[in-house]
């Protein structure tokens, strides 16, 4: 009965394996081609980093206040609940979208305001999906990597959303030598 339960399990974990190796993969920062920035803050999307290969000011301003985006999504967790409980169906949804503006904001204002963050970046894109890709093909290996993700995906809470699926689209037709999940991982869960 043992040696059933163990084939069992040992078959369930080939299983599961097989399936998440045979999902998107990611593309090596190296076998992928970087969209061209817009030189200058006249995007609509403020890149993390600027022509010099550092974080923007506004980075290390949110960096340095990081409850920013934390109290403004508890801010709108607690509206949507708030929302929930009068308007079925339709609360969540508009606590989620309440805690996203409410989180940009708040992030946006410990960032230094929209002054700073266009004063402060000199590189910008008209997508948050050029955004992506540029960042992870241009930045991936950078040592705050993360903070400036996570910075981005507080002024730009869609890039939640957006990241990952933009990094995999880009690594379609790309056939994928040692496939890893971007270093940033954690952050995409969101």
């Amino acid at each position: 009965m043992n040696t059933i339960k163990l084939l069992l399990i040992a078959s369930v974990a080939v299983l599961l394996t097989a399936c998440a190796a045979m999902g998107p993969q990611i593309a090596q920062p190296y076998q992928l081609t970087a969209p061209a920035p817009i030189q200058g803050n006249t995007g609509q999307y403020m890149s993390p980093y600027t022509t010099d290969g550092v974080l923007a000011e506004w980075v290390n301003n949110a960096v340095n206040a990081e409850m920013g985006g934390a109290i403004g999504g508890m801010a709108g967790a607690y509206a949507g609940q708030k929302l929930a409980e009068n308007i079925p169906f339709v609360g969540g949804w508009i606590g989620q979208e309440v805690g996203n503006a409410v989180g940009r904001e708040v992030a946006l204002e410990m960032a230094g305001g929209e002054e700073v963050l266009r004063g402060t970046s000199d590189i910008s894109f008209n997508t948050l999906e050029e955004l992506s890709v540029w960042m992870y093909v241009t930045h991936s290996a950078h040592p705050h990597y993360a903070d400036a993700l996570e910075s981005a995906m507080s002024i730009y809470p869609e890039l939640k959303q957006v990241y990952y699926v933009a990094l995999q689209q880009a690594s379609a037709g790309v056939a994928v030598s040692g496939a890893a999940a971007p270093r940033s991982n954690s952050l995409i869960g969101y």
